[in-house]
């Protein structure tokens, strides 16, 4: 068995569309996949948020590409229907508050264990590797993101030791964010398969090239391409992801 943990630069930046369409991808070239994430805060929100939801909805990062904004499901929920699981196996732990899991289990009257979270993506990958799947990781939020105390997404991607994808913004920012996140997944040892810049423009700027091409350079990284996807369509996922070199960060 061998898998993907995906982690990001931010919140709301394309987790789990970059999830979502490998996870499709692979399914789609015969693949079985099984897809985990740890923790799903926001439950109550449309998911997910207007702030991830709008660039994808749209044609190119604000333009309107025809027809209404298709309504996207929450993160395991649409992780579970590409994959073929129940949405509670996909996320064992969910909180109806739209903050960091730390904060959101604390306003549910709950606290998050490391110990626990640890044994559930070891529960996840066992299953995995029973079954002969692939394994994609979702974490939340960026790579420093607290799952629980003094245990962040970082911990848990060094835990399972899967290589790492980055979703990053293509526009204004991204630079600073996106070598931020090599710098820190690096120095926690952690294996950087590729930055994916999502979503990506039909007709990219000056801006975008030149992002594309800086973050390349600096952080000495491959830097992938996912480009929007009008709704949570299966085929229209998988369409998407079948762009991503993802057999080669499989290997």
């Amino acid at each position: 068995m061998r898998g993907l943990f995906v982690t990001a630069t931010d919140t709301g930046v394309g987790k789990t569309f970059l999830s979502a369409a490998l996870s499709a991808a692979l399914i789609e070239a015969g693949e079985s996949v099984r897809a985990h994430k740890p923790v799903v805060t926001g439950v109550d929100a449309q998911a997910p948020s207007a702030a991830v939801a709008g660039p994808h909805a749209s044609a190119s990062d604000g333009g309107a590409q025809g027809g209404e904004q298709q309504e996207w499901p929450a993160d395991h929920e649409l992780l579970a229907a590409i994959t073929g699981a129940a949405p509670e196996e996909v996320a064992p732990l969910r909180y109806r508050a739209a903050a960091a899991p730390h904060l959101a289990a604390q306003l549910a009257g709950e606290r998050i264990d490391a110990d626990e979270l640890l044994a559930a993506a070891a529960d996840a990958e066992a299953k995995a590797s029973g079954g002969a799947q692939r394994l994609i990781v979702e974490g939340v939020g960026g790579l420093l993101t607290p799952l629980a105390e003094r245990f962040t997404v970082c911990d848990l991607a060094r835990s399972l030791g899967l290589p790492l994808l980055v979703a990053a913004r293509p526009g204004l920012g991204t630079i600073n964010h996106t070598l931020l996140t090599l710098h820190a997944a690096r120095s926690s040892g952690l294996d950087v398969r590729a930055v994916v810049l999502t979503p990506w423009p039909g007709q990219a700027g000056a801006l975008e090239l030149s992002n594309r091409d800086t973050i390349t350079r600096l952080g000495e990284v491959e830097v992938a391409l996912l480009r929007h996807i009008a709704g949570p369509d299966r085929r229209a996922l998988a369409s998407a992801g079948a762009g991503l070199p993802w057999r080669r960060w499989l290997d």
